[in-house]
């Protein structure tokens, strides 16, 4: 398994790039990295082309993977499926750099059900019985899957949600007390919150 810490959106909303804001005096990027260490897998970093230059001044080159030019996507599901062509037969831990306010343990809760369940395509939690998709374990299996549905034009939305309207999802509810790990900050006047 490898973790993924997607950085690679528009931030157009935030109007500065969301991985690279600093939370108690390290990138957003850098804190995400921080807390999927606790399961001790490797993990890359997820970007645009347009940020690659300005994310190499902070992390190992090698330690980026850049969306796949040849993905006719936006979003999320871009950032999921380049690291996932770059390496087919890994499962991935995926992880928006957005939710610092991200709890390890809750990390290590799924990849522990993950490790104890094979029935599975996609380990997620839920919020308020809505997925929360960005924080989650998607098989190698679910994402062939997912590539094969684009490649065939079979793939109606790019959205999440979507793909995981076509997997076999294991779901974990939040309970109340966890639900402010999930908070992601979109625009500077959520940033009070922090």
């Amino acid at each position: 398994m490898t973790g993924i810490i997607l950085c690679g959106g528009q931030s157009s909303r935030m109007g500065t790039d969301k991985g690279l804001l600093h939370y108690e005096a390290k990138t957003w990027a850098q804190t995400a990295l921080e807390k999927m260490n606790v399961l001790n897998i490797p993990v890359k970093i997820s970007v645009n082309l347009q940020q690659q230059p300005e994310y190499e001044k902070v992390f190992a080159p090698q330690m980026l993977i850049a969306d796949d030019a040849s993905l006719d996507l936006k979003g999320p599901l871009l950032g999921v499926l380049s690291a996932h062509l770059q390496n087919s037969a890994e499962d991935l831990f995926i992880l928006a750099c957005d939710m610092p306010l991200m709890e390890p343990g809750l990390l290590k809760e799924l990849f522990a059900l993950y490790q104890q369940s094979k029935k599975y395509e996609v380990f997620i939690y839920t919020n308020n019985k809505e997925p929360e998709p960005l924080c989650g374990i998607y098989t190698s299996q679910a994402l062939k899957k997912i590539v094969t549905m684009l490649r065939q034009d079979k793939l109606v939305r790019h959205s999440m949600k979507f793909v995981l309207s076509q997997l076999v999802v294991c779901e974990i509810a939040l309970q109340e007390n966890q639900k402010t790990a999930f908070r992601n900050f979109n625009a500077h006047a959520e940033l009070n919150g922090l």
